[in-house]
């Protein structure tokens, strides 16, 4: 794999992001794929200031290579996340959920490369506008809180390729090499995984939620909840709650009585597979081994040239 705008502008090895996913996304995720040459990030929107203060620590005594923040902008603490961002000297956070012009300069005066993850042309526009470095394009497959369009990776990339010239990076349904070589057909410069790094060693996730995740198949998962925020789930006796709601016609208060607090923490990091919220992408069903972060980086990275070369010999 040769270098792109994107590992160039990270400083990194190979142009494969990991993402901030939240309750999995710890200090030790994000220093494996560093240290393995991607980028390791970690998942501030699970986190409470100190507590993301403390992964920062620990991830820098545990690789000099760059790594990054993922900062959901729907979760609070906001103000003192990036106060501790800026004390800790990241050097690339990547904002999602909500509007880049929020932070992106103030970001950028401090010497951080700012990232912002898009769902739909209008968005990426914004976020070129608003000054960021690259783009994160996540297709309706994705895992997590997703866009309301329900564009698929494979619409959104050309799409948003022919809209915008930031180096973009593909997110969403990306768990082999052969979709890295996918998107970069399409117009990515790099791609996010995080579905495949959920099921790895050094992920923070419960080991009962991994097992869940291996022994997903196709369908197991559903984007609900658009009336709040839209999310990806596995399929699991809450989300059949939430699907009895919709049935009886529940308004968005209700679902967001049903819903609660804590439901993501109490299935992704406590394993309670009952009650807890599951969130993981539609490319689960692919996903069949726990391994070592860097093993997983390195399957990737040899699954491509092996995708690319293929492709050679049918040209």
């Amino acid at each position: 794999m040769k270098p792109t705008r994107v590992s160039e502008l990270f400083g990194i090895q190979f142009p494969v992001i990991q993402a901030g996913m939240i309750w999995c996304s710890g200090w030790e995720l994000a220093a494996a794929v560093s240290g393995a040459g991607g980028l390791g990030v970690v998942g501030a929107g699970s986190m409470y200031p100190d507590v993301l203060d403390h992964h920062l620590t620990r991830v820098k005594s545990a690789t000099d290579k760059p790594f990054a923040v993922n900062l959901p902008l729907l979760y609070p603490n906001i103000a003192e996340h990036i106060e501790t961002i800026l004390r800790h000297r990241v050097p690339i956070v990547i904002t999602s959920a909500g509007n880049p012009a929020t932070h992106t300069q103030h970001l950028k005066e401090a010497g951080i490369k700012v990232v912002h993850v898009v769902s739909n042309v209008r968005f990426a526009q914004k976020a070129e506008a608003a000054g960021v470095d690259a783009l994160v394009a996540e297709g309706f497959e994705a895992g997590g809180h997703n866009g309301r369009e329900e564009t698929t990776t494979l619409c959104l990339i050309p799409l948003v390729r022919q809209a915008v010239r930031l180096p973009l990076i593909a997110a969403g349904g990306i768990a082999s090499g052969a979709a890295i070589a996918a998107v970069f057909a399409l117009g990515a410069e790099g791609a996010q995984v995080g579905t495949r790094f959920v099921a790895s060693a050094e992920s923070s996730a419960h080991q009962a939620f991994k097992q869940a995740v291996v022994q997903a198949q196709d369908g197991s998962t559903q984007l609900t909840l658009k009336e709040l925020t839209p999310v990806r789930l596995l399929k699991n006796p809450f989300f059949e709650e939430v699907q009895a709601a919709y049935a009886r016609g529940a308004s968005a208060p209700e679902l967001q009585t049903l819903l609660g607090r804590g439901r993501a923490k109490k299935g992704m990091f406590e394993g309670d597979l009952v009650e807890g919220e599951l969130e993981i992408g539609q490319i689960a069903a692919t996903v069949k081994t726990i391994e070592p972060a860097a093993d997983i980086l390195q399957g990737l990275i040899h699954e491509f040239d092996a995708a690319v070369q293929a492709l050679n010999r049918l040209v």
